[in-house]
């Protein structure tokens, strides 16, 4: 079986900035969502957990599986989309016409300015790479993967894994340190 979370809240989650690959701790509220999160999914099975390199998906996944003998192997194709120049924009949405709200808005049109990140397409290409590399044969040998990461991130995985179109993007609303099963 296959599970994907999001990593708890971060100081600029709260502030509505757009955080993209920037390397951002948890919080104090962060953490506690990850402490809880750790009683309530204490009983759900995992052999191994990827995780994104960046911080709050890491301490999120140390949180979740303390006191758990399971590996946690980080990979870079879990980091987050990359947001350029737009990483550290606070409250996107009151700025009319900035351009990195199509993805929010619209993600089956979006494509990324000169320097403001990542298309759809190439964070689709590398999280769907990690997917047939490293999931797909420890899925078929029956095994339960955790992956701990991030919203855009992990909506890409939703996709890939449910057969959504990119106008569904971010139908599963995926909110900090809930877990979700997968397909």
């Amino acid at each position: 079986m296959l599970y994907i979370i999001r990593h708890g809240k971060t100081d600029w989650n709260v502030r509505h900035k757009l955080q993209g690959r920037t390397d951002i701790p948890l919080n104090d509220e962060g953490r506690q969502m990850a402490e809880a999160a750790r009683e309530q999914y204490r009983d759900v099975h995992f052999d191994l957990c990827f995780c994104s390199p960046l911080i709050r998906a890491r301490e999120t996944a140390e949180i979740l599986l303390r006191d758990r003998n399971i590996p946690i192997i980080t990979d870079d194709r879990l980091m987050e989309m990359s947001f350029g120049s737009f990483e550290g924009l606070e409250n996107s949405f009151q700025i009319p016409d900035c351009p990195v709200n199509e993805l929010f808005f619209h993600p089956e049109q979006y494509v990324a300015q000169p320097g403001a990140g990542e298309n759809l397409d190439d964070l689709f290409a590398r999280t769907g790479e990690f997917l047939r590399e490293k999931v797909d044969p420890l899925l078929k040998e029956g095994k339960d993967v955790l992956i701990v990461g991030h919203g855009a991130m992990n909506s890409s995985i939703v996709c890939q894994v449910r057969g959504l179109p990119r106008a569904q993007f971010w139908s599963a609303g995926i909110e900090n340190c809930k877990l979700m099963q997968l397909p």
